[in-house]
């Protein structure tokens, strides 16, 4: 990545939610993704309200969609698509954006296991023989159990569910990448950042 990339990248993330400027300056809006179609070149995802990584608050509807940028330099990496918006262990809740009802649903769970300050490369999380992490969501239909695994909050839990959430895709456990994107018209983004997935200074 060259130094001229690096600034429009640092740029773009700089810029303020909402910011309405003139001439050359857009908008910015950032979210969690629940739906990329790559066919289709679109992603929709829920703003978060806040913007403050150790804090979001991914409570906006209706969900917002962009046609990703026409142009393949100025787009990061593909996004991981779910539907979890928030894992409440202490009010035994887990949040999700339900896509037939276009709504959010706050489900109950029974936690069965809590492991906390669990980082990234935590052996529980981390195969350090194959030098990759491990896949979550685990979904067990058989014992009725998910277990879920949260960067941001250094969480390793397995918890149940309600038995008819178990039809449910594994996607709707997943959180989906955090993102960012610089538009001018609505709907069309000129520039798209994938927050979870880009290093700016990685070569």
């Amino acid at each position: 990545m060259n130094i001229k990339r690096i600034l429009l990248t640092l740029m773009v993330m700089a810029l303020p939610l909402g910011l309405v400027g003139c001439g050359e300056y857009g908008k910015v809006d950032q979210g969690r993704v629940i739906a990329f179609d790559k066919q289709a070149k679109t992603v929709t995802l829920i703003q978060d309200k806040l913007a403050e990584p150790m804090n979001p608050d991914y409570s906006t509807l209706p969900p917002h969609t962009y046609k990703l940028p026409a142009d393949p330099a100025e787009m990061g990496p593909e996004p991981k698509a779910g539907l979890r918006m928030k894992l409440d262990t202490k009010a035994n809740i887990v949040k999700i954006f339900n896509p037939k009802t276009q709504a959010f649903e706050d489900i109950t769970i029974t936690v069965i296991d809590l492991q906390q300050n669990i980082d990234r490369q935590h052996p529980l999380v981390f195969d350090k023989a194959t030098d990759t992490a491990k896949k979550f969501p685990m979904v067990d239909r058989d014992k009725k159990t998910i277990t879920i695994y949260s960067g941001r909050q250094k969480m390793l839990c397995t918890f149940s569910v309600p038995d008819e959430y178990f039809s449910m895709p594994d996607h709707t456990w997943e959180a989906g990448d955090e993102v960012r994107v610089y538009y001018k018209t609505e709907g069309v983004s000129l520039r798209f950042m994938n927050i979870s997935k880009t290093d700016i200074f990685k070569k």
